[in-house]
């Protein structure tokens, strides 16, 4: 299982910084408190978990899962998967306890349900089936 730590790591900008900035299947990028706040309230409203993918541009293992938690999300569209850049948005890392990368955090009605740290692909989509198949 493999895990980056943001106090130990330097942020390299770049190309791979720049691919975080366009959405992939149904994962949505949040680049602000605003956006946050209105997909946690949309989640909420229509009764959906909330699946966040805690990552960074320089972590290794992110990139790694980053195209399996995108097929994630287009298999189970009845969850709604957020993706979360931790330099971009440090407080909302810290408001949410995240110290690796990736961590991936389940939400329902704006309270943390689960959580998953690591690049764990068989643990992350045992969590994801299972919540997909209890809304």
């Amino acid at each position: 299982m493999g895990l980056c730590f943001s106090q130990e790591s330097t942020v390299v900008k770049g190309s791979d910084s720049e691919e975080m900035a366009s959405p992939h299947g149904n994962v949505h990028i949040i680049t602000s408190k605003q956006e946050w706040e209105a997909k946690l309230f949309e989640a909420t409203t229509n009764g959906k978990i909330v699946v966040v993918d805690f990552t960074a541009a320089w972590c290794g293992p992110c990139k790694m899962i980053a195209p399996f938690y995108t097929e994630l999300s287009e298999r189970y569209a009845q969850l709604l998967f957020l993706k979360v850049d931790v330099d971009e948005m440090a407080d909302l890392t810290a408001t949410w306890e995240v110290r690796a990368m990736p961590t991936f955090i389940f939400i329902k009605d704006g309270k943390q349900i689960d959580k998953l740290v690591g690049a764990n692909r068989p643990e992350l989509e045992k969590k994801v089936i299972n919540y997909a198949t209890t809304v």
